[in-house]
């Protein structure tokens, strides 16, 4: 349920601005993410960190979007959200010796610690990456082709997913007092 939930606001603007333009797809976004984090407040009593920034990156832009009714906003968006995720990860790693993965999904999965290195250097290259790729299409593309660009972008993220769950499947250690 929670997949569906990540990718319906996304797929809310994608409808809105094939339907109307990109500021009506603007103001549906912004609306779809409000009920989005609402109802993933309901479902675990919290929200993480990066649903917080998410939730202030898409209403922060999507305002100077509709406000100033320039399209640059909405879509340079992700370009600093994957900027600020890179920062935070690199950041934490390198300058406080702090691994936000591990402390994140450290209580899930038992893993040595330079694999939980790996995958934080891993997330920072491919925040990086992302953040370029996305700033690439929307300042040398139109804004049709990088709303395609963001619907269909999508299988960018679950590509590297699926590698990292290839990458840690050997690693993985049973949590104490499981039978693996």
């Amino acid at each position: 349920m929670k997949q569906i939930l990540d990718f319906l606001p996304i797929a809310l603007f994608f409808i809105a601005y094939k339907t109307y333009d990109i500021y009506t797809a603007t103001a549906v976004i912004m609306a779809a993410t409000v009920v989005q984090m609402a109802i993933l407040y309901k479902l675990d009593g919290k929200l993480a960190t990066m649903h917080k920034v998410t939730l202030a990156l898409v209403l922060g832009f999507g305002a100077m979007t509709l406000g100033f009714h320039d399209e640059r906003f909405i879509k340079i968006k992700p370009t600093v959200l994957y900027t600020f995720m890179a920062l935070a990860l690199g950041i934490a790693l390198w300058v406080y010796k702090k691994n936000f993965l591990k402390t994140m999904l450290g209580a899930q999965m038992t893993l040595p610690e330079p694999v939980w290195r790996n995958l934080t250097v891993a997330w920072v290259v491919y925040s990086l990456a992302m953040a370029a790729l996305n700033a690439y299409v929307a300042y040398f593309y139109t804004t049709e082709q990088w709303v395609n660009f963001k619907v269909w972008g999508y299988a960018f993220p679950l590509v590297f997913i699926v590698a990292q769950g290839i990458y840690i499947a050997k690693y993985l250690q049973p949590k104490d007092g499981e039978v693996s």
